[in-house]
């Protein structure tokens, strides 16, 4: 939880020389990193070597504003050196597009529509109208898509599923965003999904704003059960003047496995009630944070979380601290408590302790303590377990090294303890901006 703290992130990047690229401000910029972890785990007599490479590419073209040609490529590629695993091809975005003066623009390829969350992913193609001026209300735009669904861990479609829909769009000044879509996804000749989204954002200058996203189901998995609020996610925050802020977030939402209840289908096989109950979680909560003096932040907070089929909610009250750049000298210390209340499996309190420095205005290194860990763990095809670990501890140590506005070098290392034994990790990552 210590990881949700406010305070020291951006200025962190910020001193570190981070943040957004230059690269990335022009229409047309790339992105390539690699990272490498190594960890040694030792549980009792036994000891377990693990390694592995991760590599992402970027690529993007195309002014949002303006007309002319639009394209990405964005994917990730996983390999294991020390182990059988399958490697993992992610791929996110690859398309080509155009926009007319007249508004009108197409995209061709695999792509992921961000005003529908996480039901924009399609391989096929998208039109869209774009209002040329904003009007009173703001600017309207509508887009119709269709085509594959992708797989998420492989560059792969799933075979013989479809998606298709529709989107109302109208974007305001500072951000401000209201989208209503829909989206069909069809498993052969059953609807797997039929499913409304709808997504506000709505600042209010400094002071105020509201971010809301929702799916609701028209009718249940495959045709199964019964429709309706599938996901809901709200968060507000409320800041009336600059020492003083409130945050307040609702997240409740349904996992269900509908691709097995779908083939279920198919396959004439009895769907188990189970599956269409699903994973029911929940979180709500609210944050105070006052700013007594500059460069200070201190806020405390209570939130009731529910992760776990079959357990209660559990309570949890959260207070910490932060100040960036102390006495002027470069240091940023995070230190932040929760105290989980989880009735008959008892309770914990879990601490998280940070200490960045500047060194220059390339160099910025950390070290890091937490407390209780959680583990996420997959029963089953329907069912995930949170699993906490009250006594288990993570010490860390990295440093972030922007050698130019082009080149940045990662290095890290860590010590897990838990009851079982101890895990001990080396990370090192390279990004190049282009």
């Amino acid at each position: 939880y210590g990881c949700n703290a406010p305070g020291g992130a951006r200025a962190r990047r910020r001193r570190a020389g981070g943040g957004a690229p230059h690269a990335q401000s022009s229409p047309h910029w790339g992105r390539f990193t690699l990272f490498a972890q190594a960890s040694r785990q030792d549980i009792g007599d036994e000891t377990r070597d693990f390694r592995e490479l991760i590599s992402t590419l970027a690529l993007h073209g195309g002014h949002p504003e303006r007309s002319g040609l639009e394209y990405a490529l964005e994917g990730r590629f996983i390999s294991y050196p020390s182990s059988e695993r399958d490697n993992v091809r992610s791929l996110y975005d690859a398309y080509l597009g155009y926009r007319a003066e007249s508004g009108l623009g197409f995209r061709v390829g695999q792509m992921w529509l961000n005003e529908l969350g996480a039901l924009g992913s399609v391989g096929g193609a998208m039109l869209e109208w774009r209002q040329k001026r904003q009007g009173p209300l703001g600017r309207f735009r509508f887009g119709l898509f269709g085509g594959l669904e992708p797989e998420y861990y492989d560059a792969g479609y799933a075979e013989d599923v479809r998606k298709a829909g529709a989107y109302l769009a109208l974007d305001g000044s500072a951000g401000r965003r209201h989208v209503l879509g829909y989206v069909q996804v069809r498993n052969q000749d059953v609807v797997e999904r039929s499913v409304v989204t709808l997504s506000n954002f709505i600042p209010s200058g400094t002071t105020f704003f509201l971010y809301q996203a929702l799916e609701y189901d028209l009718e249940g998995p495959g045709g199964n059960g019964d429709g309706g609020l599938n996901y809901f996610f709200g968060n507000v925050r409320w800041a009336p003047v600059r020492a003083f802020e409130v945050l307040a977030t609702y997240h409740r939402g349904r996992s269900i496995d509908v691709r097995t209840i779908s083939d279920d289908i198919i396959n004439g096989r009895p769907v188990d009630p189970r599956q269409l109950e699903g994973l029911l979680f929940e979180s709500v909560g609210a944050r105070i944070t006052v700013t007594p003096v500059k460069r200070l932040r201190v806020w405390g907070g209570y939130a009731r979380d529910r992760n776990n089929r079959g357990e209660p909610a559990a309570d949890r009250l959260n207070a910490g601290v932060s100040t960036n750049d102390l006495l002027g000298w470069g240091f940023d210390i995070t230190a932040n408590a929760s105290r989980i209340d989880r009735a008959e499996a008892g309770s914990y309190t879990s601490w998280y302790v940070s200490l960045g420095k500047t060194f220059g205005s390339r160099v910025y290194v950390t070290a890091d303590y937490t407390s209780a860990l959680s583990v996420f763990r997959i029963q089953r095809s329907d069912d995930v377990i949170v699993e906490t670990r009250p006594s288990n501890s993570r010490v860390s140590l990295s440093a972030l090294i922007n050698l130019s506005r082009v080149f940045s070098l990662q290095l890290g290392g860590e010590r897990l303890d838990f009851d079982e034994g101890s895990e001990d990790r080396l990370l090192t990552g390279l990004t190049v901006r282009f």
